[in-house]
């Protein structure tokens, strides 16, 4: 099914799935596979995915493996879902298996978007398979445990602007800071803003939208939410 030859590549996973929905951003709601690669380059105190990188909690020998770009193919290609959602951790840490891969995904005429947090520009190899970017800079009081000039890289921002394929997807923990939002939308011409609140369970993903939501409207921005919480909490494989 392949339509990419051997490359030789392989990639550090941490778990792929189908049967679900893509839960945030403008595409919430469609049904989607999802592959999540390992390893990261923040360190963000709320992810919700640490199994992916930290090891002062986590032994990723055990939360890891490894696979050929081909196995990764031939799977979302065997999935019934059209859209597939590569995610991680940070998916550009593995720039080349990943272009190779939504080469193939694209070929073969799949949908794809990349989840990053937007500190590492993408090749213009990847840019041309024509993947949808899903871009989640990290604000102060999220990234608190790292200084801005790790989480918030000004020309790499501006690169994904550019490319005319990335949507701006930002975890709020508070209304006041929608207004970091702003200015970073003025400074780097980001376009396309999804708010969405932190929380892994439904209390708080629902709480926290009611708290944002006059914010964000009035910025102009769209109000995102955690589907697959809403719907099955913090339930791995979902």
């Amino acid at each position: 099914m392949s339509t990419v030859q051997s490359t030789g590549l392989r990639m550090r996973v941490s778990e792929k799935f189908g049967g679900t929905v893509q839960g945030e951003g403008a595409s919430t709601g469609v049904p989607a596979c999802f592959i999540r690669l390992a390893l990261c380059n923040l360190i963000c105190a709320g992810c919700d995915t640490p199994y992916t990188w930290d090891t002062s909690r986590f032994d990723l020998r055990e939360e890891s493996y490894f696979a050929s770009v081909e196995e990764l193919l031939a799977w979302a290609l065997d999935q019934p879902e059209d859209l597939v959602v590569v995610s991680g951790g940070e998916p550009l840490l593995q720039m080349a298996g990943l272009t190779a891969l939504v080469q193939g995904l694209r070929a073969a005429g799949r949908a794809v978007e990349i989840e990053t947090n937007g500190t590492i520009a993408p090749s213009p190899e990847l840019v041309a398979a024509g993947p949808r970017f899903n871009v989640s800079p990290k604000l102060s009081r999220f990234g608190a445990a790292m200084p801005q000039t790790r989480r918030i890289i000004p020309d790499v921002l501006r690169a994904f602007a550019a490319t005319g394929l990335a949507r701006f997807k930002f975890v709020v923990c508070e209304p006041g800071e929608v207004a970091e939002v702003a200015a970073l939308e003025a400074a780097y011409g980001l376009t396309n803003i999804s708010v969405m609140p932190e929380g892994t369970t439904p209390e708080a993903v629902l709480a926290g939208m009611r708290a944002l939501e006059v914010a964000v409207r009035e910025h102009g921005y769209r109000l995102g939410t955690r589907l697959h919480v809403l719907m099955w909490g913090d339930e791995r494989g979902r």
